[in-house]
């Protein structure tokens, strides 16, 4: 394909709108020499779709998108998708961490809550340094479903292990 391009070239100049090579995108040449892409007239109807698709459908990439526009009628490749996606700096959010859930047999599903007081806590390692030099850690204990703390009662028996 790139030698029909340049073929192309060689028989129309590089003045003017260089006629469409099949698999490239249109191009015309600049004041300065260069080339710069042609828009085409259904550019800003597409970019519309795209976004109103991945606004819809959030965890969708554009080869997605590229299906669903292809179903809906549009004539487009991935490739230009992905164009239009980047230009437009869509992405696909990152996938949440499964929450715990009690399953049934039927298909659906029950999201686990606390039951009573106390049913659901938490703990946490915290580490900090005394004045001396030496280490302290301690074991923190938190409760999740009222967002309240234990108390924690520092015993004078505890004595550090090493």
């Amino acid at each position: 394909m790139a030698y029909q391009a340049i073929i192309s070239l060689k028989r129309h100049g590089r003045r003017g709108r260089i006629p469409p090579v099949a698999g490239h995108a249109r191009l015309e040449v600049t004041s300065t020499g260069g080339y710069a892409p042609i828009l085409r007239s259904d550019e800003d109807a597409l970019t519309r779709a795209i976004i109103t698709l991945a606004s819809q459908y959030g965890r969708y990439g554009y080869r997605r998108i590229t299906a669903l526009l292809r179903s809906a009628g549009w004539l487009v490749g991935k490739d230009r998708v992905q164009r239009i996606w980047r230009r437009e700096g869509l992405k696909v959010p990152q996938k949440q961490k499964a929450r715990g859930r009690l399953w049934l047999n039927d298909g659906s599903c029950v999201r686990l809550r606390p039951e009573r007081a106390n049913h659901v806590w938490s703990y946490d390692f915290v580490s900090a340094m005394t004045h001396d030099g030496r280490t302290l850690r301690l074991l923190t204990r938190s409760m999740n479903s009222r967002g309240s703390a234990w108390p924690f009662r520092w015993h004078e028996g505890w004595a550090a292990r090493k």
